[in-house]
């Protein structure tokens, strides 16, 4: 008698199967972008140091952004190539793609030490402007050098989660995720203030209590892994680089970790330029980043469930479920971005006060939340256009969307809008608007994409009317 279970990629009905899957994942990235809010806003709250801890914190995120997108990046290729593996039933390669991908997790890890301990301080200081003060820098380049050199478990946990997601065990990830979640906001206050006995270590503990969390997620991520991803084979052998294997990851893999890494470049370079009309407008930046993240990764999350499914179905030769994935996908995008942009507008206000803001900096931040929130539409659906794209080994089309995004569109409109706030400070809001200008003109040319790598990658496919059951 045939026992198999088939995979619910295969079989769910659409919509509950991007619930199913996308809720998870969307708590799983609503809570790593909680490590950098948690983080914020305990230092800005330090005493007498607390505006200098929170502009540091400005200055190292692009980094922490930076390697966040090379796991990311990375996982997300090994996924796509998994879950296109498991769909064609070819375990083996599903194994090999896992196998390739931890070995690169360790190539990755090299590169971050390497960073910390001989680019961290040049990096802070090409932020710097001569209103940036030592003890910024300082803080700055102590916390950064922490999170570089203990960042296993960030590459670890960026490898495990993806491989559960890809077999359709989310559910586990977001466990592991929520677990270093809560260790690093119970240890954030214990190690930065010296409670319970332990020594007051400030931005040094906020650091600690990050990449703790993070250890916490890998371990627990490399346990479930093993314990429910059963059509994902594991041997010692497939930790063996083959190059086709890791070939095939970043043709998928490196347009998302080049997206990922323009969100870092852009920061980066928006911390230069902002710094050029004052600090508090490059301290109020960063922590809108921040809020702003906590938005975009809910999207980032579902895009995460839309790629496995729709590469799933597409190495499985269903067109039927390949548009139904683009649809309810882009749908569920638009309700998320619509309750953040409603969230960001109501409670900007609160949002500052949770960091302790005052004066200059808090009218900047103010301002940022009621502006750039407009684009949140028009970025969600920018970003189910990426994971869309990969799961229809589009790569090159993701790149375009993330070039014209974050570099193309954004930056000649930035410059040109600091230029009228520099002679005419009142204006300092036109900054903020080349956001939701940038995003809603690269929307546009991404419908275009959808519409062609669609066509051209499902011309040959059959509608399979009976994979779209009508149960609930």
């Amino acid at each position: 008698m045939n026992t198999h279970i088939p995979n619910k990629m295969a079989v769910m009905p659409m919509p509950k199967l991007l619930c199913n899957m996308g809720l998870p994942m969307i708590l799983s990235m609503v809570l790593q972008a909680v490590y950098n809010i948690v983080d914020s806003a305990f230092v800005s709250n330090m005493k007498e140091t607390g505006a200098e801890a929170a502009n540091a914190l400005t200055l190292v995120f692009p980094a922490q952004m930076l390697m966040v997108a090379f796991g990311i990046g990375t996982g997300g290729g090994m996924n796509a190539l998994v879950s296109k593996s498991l769909g064609q039933k070819d375990f083996s390669k599903a194994g090999k793609a896992a196998g390739n991908a931890f070995f690169l997790a360790g190539i990755m890890f090299l590169a971050f030490v390497l960073f910390g301990l001989f680019g961290a301080e040049p990096y802070v200081m090409s932020q710097a402007s001569a209103e940036t003060s030592t003890q910024t820098l300082e803080m700055s380049v102590s916390y950064l050098k922490i999170c570089c050199t203990c960042s296993f478990g960030i590459v670890i946990f960026s490898i495990a989660e993806k491989l559960l997601q890809a077999a359709g065990n989310s559910l586990y990830s977001t466990i592991a995720q929520i677990a270093g979640a809560v260790v690093n906001i119970l240890l954030d206050p214990i190690m930065i203030y010296g409670w319970l006995g332990c020594p007051e270590l400030g931005v040094r503990g906020a650091a600690l209590a990050t990449v703790i969390g993070q250890i916490v997620s890998a371990g627990l991520g490399i346990f479930f892994h093993f314990r429910m991803n059963k059509e994902i084979r594991n041997s010692v052998s497939y930790l063996r680089p083959d190059m086709q294997i890791i070939r095939e990851i970043y043709q998928i893999g490196l347009p998302a970790i080049i997206a990922q890494a323009l969100m870092s470049f852009m920061t980066y370079g928006l911390n230069i330029i902002l710094v050029r009309i004052s600090v508090p407008m490059q301290t109020a930046y960063g922590m809108y980043y921040k809020i702003q993240q906590f938005v975009l990764f809910a999207a980032f999350g579902l895009r995460d469930a839309i790629t496995p499914v729709i590469a799933f179905n597409h190495g499985a030769g269903n067109k039927s479920r390949i548009r139904s994935g683009i649809r309810y996908g882009l749908l569920y995008t638009g309700i998320i971005m619509l309750a953040g942009t409603i969230a960001a507008e109501c409670a900007a206000s609160s949002f500052a006060q949770l960091f302790s803001m005052t004066g200059e900096t808090e009218l900047l931040f103010i301002s940022a939340m009621h502006v750039i929130s407009l684009s949140f539409l028009f970025a969600g659906m920018n970003i189910a256009f990426q994971g869309i794209y990969q799961a229809l080994d589009g790569g090159m089309e993701s790149l375009v969307i993330s070039l014209l995004r974050q570099l193309i569109i954004i930056f000649p409109l930035i410059l040109f809008f600091v230029h009228t706030a520099q002679s005419q400070p009142e204006k300092n809001w036109l900054v903020w608007s080349a956001f939701p200008i940038a995003e809603g003109i690269t929307a546009i040319v991404g419908m275009i994409l959808l519409k062609r790598i669609y066509k051209n990658k499902t011309a040959n496919m059959q509608h399979n009317m009976l994979s779209e059951p009508v149960q609930a």
